[in-house]
């Protein structure tokens, strides 16, 4: 990832003047909770929800396990049907083919669908270094355009925002980017996309080159499909005479058929409807019929480094449908900005650090950007395990070891900051690892139970942590002494408990 998330502070520091500003709290509050049920209202009309869960889940799992042979059959696809197929490794050499494919236009113009791929790469900082000029269409990406913002949700980039806010964006900047807003513009929602609809139908009319990403691309026949709300994306994909998509590399689905299954999910997930307003497929060019170019642009940009992680790579099941981020705590509070990424919230803190590593003070961050409640893996559309995969890259950041970077391994140095807790971790190792030891320190703790003060102050920035959480009290006795003093026998070491579930 690069652009203009570089440079930004750790999660924790972001997040301490973010979680401050009471009016961006408000925001992701009623926003985020307003998703929230609407979610859980469309998913409660299915009986079947688990079941379609379980076969997403395998869907991306199987086509993850045999992904080479799927792209391979994907470009043959597109080829076949008239469209250009290009492989880039990083941000960086995908810039430099979108930069090039549009300057063969001869155009400064093009229009964009919303696209995480293109945020993520930094898209639109590398055309304007060529001269060229995009503009996003999405309603909020247009939003956090006008206003020089960054996106904060994956669904809904412009949530931080109210809408006496983007009322006041459109007044103050529409103008810069085109066709201004009207005088007198309100804060009424219908006002508003009326604003947005006169602005960027100019855009939509004079636009050459299209810019877009996709939902899933179908490997056996070549086709692309995009899925939103607005209409705005469809006019992208059908207008210009140059379509250059840009979709990371595990979008791919094998067939047609599997996306019977995503195309029930994703909607009631994201937008919580039945299905979206707009679900646009294509496949290459047809004469007299869409843009006589297409050129598919395949990323990695660190996808197959997460894919050698057996236990990571289950991140790249996401179908980006935002539902973790509406449930999730530390999201509803600090909000996506915190996270210094295009990929906010639990699945960013996950997906993040193994795209770009977790080398720098903020990616190092992230995986300890969640309490670990395990509410976003509860309402994943594709089953992904947060709370395991953030518990993995923990002890990544603090352990170090051997990681996929480029397609080779590497041995990656413990990040820095960590050492108490390596020490405690291994100390708990240790003990474990010596029952009488373990033993004898649990009964001088039931021992010493009335001693025990409510609270325990960390020093440093630990303090603020201990401050607002009590000590527990240790139980008068252990497990083990309750099992000898009730049973008369040694507790079992492992296995099950008779009669009961373990």
């Amino acid at each position: 990832m690069s652009g203009t998330y570089l440079g930004m502070p750790s999660f924790p520091k972001a997040a301490a003047a973010s979680t401050r500003d009471m009016r961006l709290r408000g925001n992701l509050r009623h926003a985020t909770g307003t998703i929230r049920a609407k979610r859980a209202q469309a998913v409660s009309e299915l009986g079947d929800w688990d079941g379609l869960r379980s076969a997403g889940a395998a869907l991306k799992d199987r086509t993850l396990r045999h992904l080479d042979r799927y792209l391979v059959q994907l470009e043959s696809a597109v080829t076949a049907a008239g469209g250009q197929v290009h492989w880039a490794r990083d941000a960086e050499e995908a810039n430099r083919i979108v930069t090039d494919l549009v300057r063969e236009t001869g155009e400064t113009d093009v229009v964009k669908v919303k696209s995480m791929a293109t945020q993520e790469i930094g898209l639109n900082d590398a055309l304007a270094k060529a001269g060229i000029s995009a503009y996003e269409t999405d309603l909020a990406e247009l939003i956090v355009q006008l206003g020089d913002d960054l996106p904060s949700h994956i669904l809904v980039p412009a949530i931080h925002r109210n809408r006496d806010q983007i009322r006041d964006i459109f007044r103050e900047r529409m103008g810069d980017w085109g066709r201004a807003a009207p005088r007198g513009l309100s804060d009424d929602p219908s006002e508003l996309a009326e604003a947005a609809r006169l602005h960027l139908r100019e855009k939509f009319l004079d636009a050459k080159v299209g810019i877009s990403g996709a939902n899933f691309m179908v490997a056996e026949t070549g086709t692309l499909v995009v899925v939103e709300s607005e209409g705005n994306g469809r006019m992208c994909l059908t207008l210009p005479e140059t379509l250059i998509s840009v979709v990371g590399i595990e979008k791919t689905v094998p067939t047609w058929q599997d996306l019977e299954v995503f195309l029930q999910t994703l909607p009631r997930s994201s937008t919580a409807e039945r299905m979206n307003p707009y679900t646009s497929t294509w496949t290459g060019t047809t004469d007299e019929d869409g843009p006589s170019v297409f050129h598919l642009v395949l990323l990695d940009n660190g996808r197959t480094d997460a894919l050698a992680d057996t236990v990571g790579r289950q991140a790249l099941r996401c179908i980006r449908c935002s539902a973790c981020l509406n449930v999730c705590p530390v999201y509803e509070r600090a909000g996506g900005h915190a996270y210094g990424s295009a990929y906010p919230g639990p699945i960013g803190a996950i997906l993040t650090p193994q795209l770009r590593g977790v080398q720098s003070e903020l990616d190092a961050s992230l995986p300890y950007a969640s309490s670990l409640c395990g509410a976003c893996y509860e309402v994943c559309p594709v089953a992904i395990d947060i709370p395991e995969v953030l518990v993995h890259l923990r002890e990544r950041v603090s352990e170090g070891g051997t990681v996929s970077v480029r397609g080779r391994k590497t041995t990656i140095e413990p990040a820095k900051g960590h050492a108490a807790e390596r020490a405690v971790m291994r100390a708990a190792r240790w003990a474990f690892d010596h029952p009488r030891a373990l033993r004898t320190g649990q009964r001088l703790a039931s021992r010493a139970r009335r001693l025990t003060p409510r609270r325990l102050p960390l020093p440093g920035p630990g303090r603020a942590w201990s401050d607002s959480r009590d000590l527990p009290r240790p139980a008068p006795e252990s497990f083990r002494d309750w099992w000898r003093r009730t049973r008369g026998e040694e507790a079992p070491a492992e296995g099950r408990l008779e009669g009961g579930d373990g």
